[in-house]
């Protein structure tokens, strides 16, 4: 099968432009033979190849990607290993749901925070919880109460901050009420991603820079790229929404882009100008009107505001300025102290989501294992979706992997064009119904 349509690195990752320069895997040339493939680069993809070459070192890993590792998807989220839901419910079964995905999600940052200590990677990975933030007294009744209550039925600490200590502790007024959680990470994505990829156990082949043009899935399985091909008899599919392109998962992906900018570090100034807050994470009471915010270890402010529907996965240039302004504009509003503060980066990235919220995971022939569609909570469900698949693949006995399944699968979407007048419909409908969290 040909693939028609392949990933663009646009290199404007802000995470990655703030890095020093990494150098590439080769590209894929000529014709290799591995024991098994995996598809993508990303936390899925990395945490399979890492999980297989553990469980079988003397069988070779042959990992291709379109591009390279931290400028992808995975390394241009807003740097939030999450580990509890977004959504949780009061039932007895929601609340058994919630659980499970708080079992995966916390056992999937252990292994990140184990393969960072042990490797060194410098990512800025730290613990330093993250605020659920509301900027109206709507927003603290509509989402932040329901919240309490609902981490009170899971057991789970959390602190209520009001807004003297808020603005103290973020450095901004622009905010009425917080919860404030302890678990999760913090981390630069580009540098965690490339870290995960340069650390790979030796009997994995990490093929960079290698778009796969040509499919095969018979008598076993054949990448084709520009510069050759690879024939493995097993593979896992790692390629998120991209998967849609090889036959996996048809009509199930909603693509959306997110969209994000970063300053330059603030000066020693302009720090105390906002009373020289420790490093933060900002996650709002409403993804579609609020503002997911970061203050780094580098003393650098993130941004990232807008989800567009954006089924052809490309920002054009235009775009992109377009919104470099709307974000200096939101960050004056929200930091007027700081008015000499610039933009050094903006970019966007590409989510895949699920009508349903539920994962691609799973055997979806008899030589080929999926882990894709980590509905923008990437960080963590793709590390234990692709930890899974390649138990799940190699027949481990894991009661995690029971815990993954129950998330269900994806359900069909509506034919376009109905589907993107509907989805982009809802979009307007939400940003309206909740401006009052802008």
């Amino acid at each position: 099968m040909k693939i028609n349509r392949l990933p663009k690195d646009d290199r404007t990752n802000g995470w990655s432009g703030v890095l020093p320069p990494r150098q590439a895997n080769p590209a894929l040339q000529g014709d290799a033979t591995a024991d098994w493939l995996v598809l993508g680069a990303g936390y899925a993809g990395l945490a399979a190849a890492r999980r297989l070459a553990e469980l079988h070192p003397d069988q070779s890993i042959a990992m291709v990607d379109a591009g390279e590792a931290g400028e992808n998807a995975s390394g241009r989220n807003s740097g939030f290993a999450i580990d509890l839901p977004h959504n949780v419910g009061s039932s007895l079964e929601e609340l058994e749901g919630s659980h499970r995905f708080m079992r995966l999600a916390r056992a999937a940052i252990d292994q990140l925070e184990g393969l960072v200590q042990a490797h060194n990677i410098q990512c800025d990975w730290s613990r330093d919880g993250k605020y659920h933030a509301a900027v109206s007294e709507r927003g603290v009744k509509e989402v932040l109460e329901p919240t309490a209550k609902e981490l009170d039925a899971l057991g789970e600490h959390y602190e209520w901050i009001e807004k003297g200590d808020l603005t103290r502790r973020l450095g901004t007024p622009h905010f009425t009420r917080a919860i404030y959680t302890k678990g999760g990470a913090l981390m630069n994505p580009a540098g965690l991603t490339r870290g995960l990829a340069d650390s790979l156990p030796d009997n994995v082949k990490l093929f960079e820079n290698s778009p796969v043009t040509e499919a095969i899935f018979q008598n076993g399985l054949q990448l084709t790229t520009p510069g050759g091909s690879v024939r493995a008899p097993k593979m896992i599919m790692a390629a998120n929404g991209f998967s849609e392109q090889f036959g996996f998962f048809p009509k199930k992906f909603m693509h959306l882009a997110a969209h994000a900018s970063i300053t330059r570090p603030l000066t020693t100034e302009e720090r105390a100008a906002i009373g020289d807050p420790d490093p933060w994470g900002l996650t709002p009471a409403n993804a579609f009107a609020g503002i997911t915010m970061r203050y780094t270890n580098d003393r650098r402010i993130v941004i990232r505001q807008g989800l567009n529907y954006c089924p052809s996965q490309r920002v054009s240039e235009a775009e992109r300025q377009a919104i470099a302004r709307r974000h200096k504009s939101l960050f004056d509003q929200r930091f007027p102290t700081l008015p000499d503060v610039t933009m050094d980066h903006t970019w966007s990235g590409f989510v895949c989501l699920s009508r349903n919220a539920a994962p691609g995971f799973g055997k979806m022939a008899p030589n080929i294992w999926s882990a894709v569609c980590q509905n923008a909570v990437g960080v963590t469900k793709g590390t234990f979706g692709g930890t899974l698949a390649a138990d799940l693949a190699s027949g481990v006995d894991n009661p995690l992997i029971a815990d993954m399944e129950s998330l269900g699968e994806p359900s069909d979407l509506p034919p376009r064009p109905f589907l993107d007048i509907g989805v982009r419909t809802r979009f307007q409908w939400e940003l309206f119904r909740n401006r009052h969290e802008a």
